[in-house]
């Protein structure tokens, strides 16, 4: 497949060949890897909640002082209120049906730390797959609401000479207007205050996916609004999570991915 390579200006300058953009998609495999890539928050109560209360010795032998045996009550573990000689006032404890016990059957840290597995091929096949299913127009418009109506003149995948990184922010920006036209509309994460109570829970801001700006290893960029990735650290989910994403490459990140890709084939 040939690709364009463009200036800072948006003119192409010249023509590249490249299979990254030849696998046929497989929306399959890509929904697959994404669920395998997902990162959760782990969670869990303290494991000694609910067992921490002021019991003493919980005895369960038969007959004995201080027990529930041979009292005519239900056989749980239970505390003591007061006692009176050898009668008692005592009360259902620990258990996760008591006031005040135990969850039955908690979140476990080790249940987050659990990775899926997923095979080489396959994951390879998912990122060829996904950088293929970036380059449809009609994928792009599903994942952008806000370019539904837009009439798109760009041919993707945009791929931008590696000048443009040594530019400054308005530079860039004038540059990258230039460049993706009607795209840059959404190109640029915007940040705006949630409605509703998750203010209040240590989410106050919520943001847009906004492009992504894929560069060499060796390459360097800083931008606000704009999210960077490396081509080594690439992955599925930050080209096709929820949708195909807008994505620009620099000229240098095409040949590295080109090596990876090749050196995975070995």
């Amino acid at each position: 497949m040939k690709i364009q390579i463009l200036d800072i200006n948006g003119k192409k300058i010249k023509e590249m060949q490249t299979k990254l953009f030849e696998e046929p998609v497989r929306e399959d495999i890509i929904s697959k890897v994404i669920e395998a890539q997902k990162k959760q928050q782990p969670y869990a109560p303290y494991y000694l909640a609910g067992m921490q209360g002021p019991y003493g010795t919980m005895r369960h032998k038969r007959h004995s002082w201080k027990s529930d045996r041979g009292r005519g009550i239900s056989r749980i573990p239970r505390k003591i209120f007061w006692r009176r000689g050898t009668n008692f006032s005592m009360e259902g404890a620990r258990i996760p049906f008591a006031r005040g016990g135990r969850r039955a059957h908690p979140p476990k840290i080790e249940h987050f730390l659990r990775k899926k597995k997923i095979n080489k091929k396959e994951l390879k096949k998912a990122l060829l797959s996904a950088l293929t299913y970036i380059t449809s127009i009609k994928e792009l418009k599903k994942k952008y609401s806000s370019l539904k109506d837009k009439k798109i003149e760009n041919k993707l995948p945009i791929i931008v000479e590696d000048k443009i990184l040594s530019l400054k922010t308005k530079e860039f920006y004038n540059s990258l207007k230039i460049i993706l036209g009607e795209l840059f509309l959404v190109a640029v994460q915007k940040r705006e205050i949630r409605a509703g109570k998750g203010k209040m829970r240590g989410r106050k801001y919520k943001k847009n996916a906004g492009a992504l700006l894929v560069i060499g290893n060796k390459e360097n960029k800083k931008i606000q609004g704009i999210e960077i990735s490396k081509a080594k650290e690439l992955n599925v989910r930050d080209l096709a999570d929820g949708g195909a994403r807008l994505i620009i490459f620099s000229e240098n990140a095409i040949k590295e991915l080109e090596k990876i890709i090749e050196k995975n084939k070995k």
